[in-house]
């Protein structure tokens, strides 16, 4: 037998195991993970951060090479919402700027910070860039001050200790050229550490609409939309929420009958530190939001049984994907 016949049976005999161990892989699924405990195969990625040792991830950006289809390059808007980030905004700014973006405009609204952010701003005065440092209420607040500004067609917002990976605005550029009718793009996610390390990766299945009534697991640094969307989504981002803004955002996207697709590519990196809102905010703030958007969705509570009932069968279908990717089956640019 061939390798690839021995992949294409191995992938075909745990695709028939996960079916036939419904409950037992439900029951994997709601157990909580500890921290640092190595993941079985066929347990889900996704909503797990730190998922193995570092290991080095090299990046290098990629020449833009100026053709025909370059030059019909659709302007992008991008914002990073930023607060005491001195740490890490200058790798969140060079992800962007190094993407050598044809039509880019790019701008950093800042909250004031008080720790060397506004001085590393400073140093990319003359480039596609745009600055502001002015005490805000919040992220939300912030995001929603600079879009007022933005003109671009393509928009998207990526946090101060995130980063774009190399290729990806020209990836997203060419897949709305391509498919017209799509809103909403998402991608691939690596997670790093303060490192740059890569911990870990999430990959997803092609993009299902009614997942998003109970969970969210569209990688907000890998979220682009266009603007027609945005402001038939009434063209903001609600500062009632610190943590779940992203997907009330998702959600008012679906309401307004946007398409969305998720194209099968790394687009962004998330970064896992210490301070990091997300991971803080997640078993607290998080958890109240989250229960906020699925009680207007359904109008009554909703038992983590019936959400995890609800999300089993995407989680079926990410563990087989990323499966595939391990077994080199599944090939994802990044």
């Amino acid at each position: 037998m061939s390798q690839k016949n021995k992949k294409f049976g191995a992938a075909r005999w745990a695709c028939e195991f996960l079916k036939q161990n419904y409950a037992f892989f439900l029951g994997r699924f709601r157990k909580k993970r500890v921290e640092g405990k190595k993941l079985l195969w066929f347990e889900p990625r996704l909503g797990t951060l730190r998922q193995h040792a570092p290991r080095e991830m090299p990046l290098h950006p990629r020449p833009v090479h100026q053709n025909r289809e370059s030059a019909k390059s659709p302007r992008f808007s991008i914002v990073t919402p930023s607060f005491n980030q001195a740490a890490f905004i200058a790798r969140t700014i060079d992800s962007v700027l190094d993407q050598n973006c044809p039509n880019l405009e790019y701008r950093v609204q800042d909250g004031g910070s008080n720790d060397g952010t506004v001085e590393i701003l400073k140093k990319y005065d003359g480039r596609s860039f745009s600055r502001e440092s002015k005490k805000d209420r919040g992220q939300a607040h912030a995001i929603n001050r600079a879009f007022k500004r933005s003109t671009g067609d393509i928009m998207a917002w990526i946090n101060s200790d995130d980063i774009l990976l190399p290729g990806a605005l020209g990836a997203v550029a060419d897949y709305f050229r391509r498919h017209p009718r799509v809103d909403v793009l998402y991608g691939h996610r690596i997670i790093i550490d303060e490192k740059d390390r890569r911990i870990g990766r999430w990959i997803l299945p092609p993009h299902d609409d009614d997942i998003l009534s109970w969970a969210d697991y569209v990688p907000q640094e890998t979220l682009f939309w266009r603007r027609r969307a945005w402001e038939k989504a009434g063209g903001y981002v609600d500062e009632g929420f610190d943590f779940a803004l992203d997907w009330d955002l998702l959600l008012r996207f679906r309401e307004t009958g946007a398409k969305f697709a998720r194209i099968n590519r790394f687009i962004g990196a998330f970064r896992v530190h210490d301070s990091q809102k997300t991971s803080a905010a997640i078993d607290t703030r998080g958890k109240v939001e989250m229960d906020r958007l699925r009680r207007r969705l359904s109008g009554r509570h909703v038992s983590d049984e019936e959400i995890y009932a609800h999300c089993l069968g995407y989680l079926l279908k990410h563990v087989v994907y990323d499966m595939l990717f391990r077994m080199r089956m599944l090939d994802i640019p990044s």
